[in-house]
């Protein structure tokens, strides 16, 4: 078995780990290029939203690498999401790749549901659940170790002395993470990232823009999709916080109500003047952040989706009253395989000139009294 999986952001890392941790050959795809877009757009329906068609891409050149198993998260509730591996395994099927596709459904508040799907995938490497749970474990450590660093290079980007610091030392240590062997080894590792990012040189007394992301999961946490959203934005001087992380999106979905954040049902409750129940995906969730950004102090939102998204549709029909109720500006971005690096740069541009102007006369009306 030569297990592959598709990517999103960072979850390569604990995935890879976890599986090999099983003892389990692991066949990476390659990062997210044109080309794999290009795959998936050729061999995907046309009304299919982007993060299916990348999907296909990836699994499309994993197989050329040798993968013959294939795992995909499901989904439930109204929206295309929980369908992705029966149409996928369909579309693959028809190109005439025999693969197996595994599709981990989520537990539903039943982890061990979880637990034992992952263990059936093992289950020729005689693996024990103590097996399984060390495993699990060694990844949500690498997992969190990730989170916590793609946060912290947020904060030091739009701060860096010599441009493209943070990035250099960011790419290093997702690289040493994927690396590290064991638990000792990975606690060693934390002390060497701390070490790297204070080495960064910084404008200490600079207080950037802050904007939030927000938006259908896969599309903001894939660079490739979001064209680099988090880096174009540190280099136009923005601090910029996402409203998922993976671990977030772990202890949502897949862990036990009472392992659950504390803070998720009153986060979410925040919507409920504008989306007052589940919508599918986290439609409901994008304007819950916005409405917490903005308690924070956010200077604005930008809100991402997949062209033809339907809960984050959903979300950007309740946006507009947020946002007059908030008084935060919110920018929507809808991407496909059509979006284009030139003019979303333009429109970040526009979009953070627009706030850093809104401060001024904020700040001017402020000192004159009015």
């Amino acid at each position: 078995m030569k297990i592959t999986f598709p990517h999103m952001g960072n979850i390569y890392v604990p995935l890879k780990t976890l599986f090999e941790s099983l003892e389990c050959e692991v066949i990476l795809p390659p990062p997210c290029t044109k080309k794999t877009l290009e795959l998936g757009v050729a061999n995907s329906p046309e009304f299919a939203c982007l993060p299916l068609k990348i999907n296909i891409g990836n699994f499309i050149e994993a197989i050329e690498r040798g993968a013959d198993t294939i795992v995909m998260a499901g989904g439930v509730g109204p929206c295309r999401f929980g369908y992705y591996g029966e149409v996928q395994k369909e579309i693959l099927r028809d190109l005439g790749y025999d693969v197996e596709m595994i599709i981990l459904e989520p537990p539903r508040g039943n982890f061990l549901d979880l637990i034992n799907k992952i263990k059936l995938i093992t289950t020729q490497n005689n693996k024990t659940i103590k097996d399984l749970v060390r495993a699990l474990r060694f990844a949500w450590k690498k997992a969190l170790l990730l989170d916590n660093i793609e946060k912290q290079s947020s904060k030091l980007r739009p701060r860096e002395i010599e441009k493209g610091q943070t990035d250099k030392v960011y790419n290093s240590l997702v690289k040493r993470i994927l690396d590290v062997k064991d638990e000792t080894e990975l606690e060693t590792l934390k002390e060497e990232i701390s070490k790297a990012f204070s080495k960064i040189r910084v404008l200490k007394n600079k207080t950037p823009v802050k904007v939030g992301i927000v938006g259908e999961i896969y599309t903001v946490l894939e660079p490739f999709v979001n064209l680099n959203i988090e880096k174009q934005l540190g280099e136009l001087g923005v601090e910029v916080h996402r409203n998922i992380y993976i671990t977030d999106w772990v202890r949502e979905n897949l862990l036990p109500s009472f392992l659950k954040p504390k803070d998720y049902k009153s986060i979410l409750k925040l919507a409920e003047p504008y989306i007052n129940c589940f919508v599918g995906g986290h439609g409901q969730e994008s304007i819950a952040q916005i409405v917490n950004f903005s308690k924070k102090g956010f200077d604005g939102v930008i809100h991402l989706l997949p062209f033809t998204c339907m809960p984050e549709i959903v979300a950007k029909s309740a946006i507009p009253r947020v946002s007059q109720k908030f008084k935060i500006p919110v920018m929507t971005i809808v991407l496909d395989e059509h979006s284009a690096e030139a003019g979303f740069r333009t429109r970040l541009e526009a979009f953070i000139d627009m706030i850093c102007h809104s401060k001024e006369v904020k700040n001017i009306a402020v000192l004159s009294g009015n």
